[in-house]
């Protein structure tokens, strides 16, 4: 039976969210599309997980396809190529991590070094461009140069002596073919939000460290980089939240048969196998794997980084 407090407790919340609605009906109203697209495009379609469970069938549809249990995930686990896939993932994901990730700090922190401002901003625009560039073009630029004439064999001809190949055909060059790529294209890109904070950091900081005979790479050490931490720490979450989530646009354009012992990731596996086997509930059942270990990665890199450095994004 409720007590009178808790009976109290529950009008003062309910006069607190009609006082909040009737003061903030405008952005009440403004988050209404916002909620739709969310509830229409991300929360409906979760229903079509259930064909994860099933052998799936179009002409059976959803409701009318036989269940099958949890057999599409044995399927995947015991497969001959899940070890293979995984390891590919987790490579690709962690040199991306490991490499890219403080290489768009660095390149923020010299840009931040640069002082001439207008030269500052002509390499930063150069420098993000290649993002914008269509993905089958930069496909298609790589597949030239790694050909066995390409400049990058040439190049790799004459410095190293490696025997003349084309690079694409060789699956112990792949995960560094594209690691190489993806900074070129996207190092400006992804140094972007650390060139904002990094000029949120105060510059009086930086003028009482100049005074004490601070040089640039100590006051860029024990200034900026404290000051950027929280953003640091934001945008590393979010990346180990997105080691298992490799793009397969990339990876399908260049790839081939010969170098699916390094190049083929979760991605492509549920794309082979969905769209040209047919296999709708056996990829579903990849994907919903995939997504589920991303979360997983996701809540665990946020609570750690909230106990060892108290910033977390929630």
């Amino acid at each position: 039976m409720e007590t009178s407090v808790t009976k109290a407790s529950k009008l003062r919340r309910l006069r607190g969210w009609r006082a909040d609605f009737s003061l903030n009906k405008g952005l009440y109203f403004l988050a209404v599309p916002i909620f739709l697209y969310f509830l229409i495009f991300c929360y409906l379609p979760m229903f079509g997980l259930v064909i994860s469970f099933e052998n799936y069938k179009p002409q059976l549809g959803v409701l009318g396809s036989k269940w099958v249990g949890f057999k599409n995930f044995a399927d995947f686990f015991g497969g001959p190529n899940f070890l293979t896939i995984l390891r590919n993932t987790l490579v690709i994901s962690f040199l991306g991590l490991i490499v890219g990730f403080p290489a768009s700090i660095l390149y923020a922190l010299l840009l931040n070094e640069v002082g001439v401002k207008w030269f500052r901003k002509t390499v930063q625009t150069v420098h993000v461009l290649p993002y914008f560039v269509s993905m089958v073009v930069i496909c298609g630029l790589i597949i030239e140069f790694c050909a066995t004439n390409g400049v990058v064999t040439d190049g790799l001809v004459s410095l190293l002596g490696i025997p003349r190949e084309n690079l694409l055909q060789n699956p112990k060059y792949f995960w560094w073919i594209n690691l190489f790529s993806d900074l070129w294209q996207g190092l400006g890109y992804g140094a972007i939000f650390f060139v904002s904070a990094i000029a949120s950091v105060s510059q009086e900081l930086h003028e009482a460290a100049a005074i004490d005979g601070a040089g640039r790479i100590r006051r860029a050490w024990h200034i900026t980089l404290p000051g950027i931490m929280p953003a640091i720490v934001t945008m590393f979450v979010l990346r180990c939240g997105m080691l298992m989530q490799v793009g397969g646009d990339k990876i399908l354009l260049l790839y081939n048969p010969s170098i699916y012992e390094t190049a083929d990731v979760i991605s492509t596996h549920v794309q082979r196998m969905g769209i040209e086997k047919m296999q709708y509930g056996y990829s579903s059942a990849v994907g919903l794997f995939n997504s589920v270990v991303g979360t997983i990665l996701l809540i665990v890199s946020n609570s750690v980084s909230r106990k060892l450095t108290d910033t977390s994004i929630v």
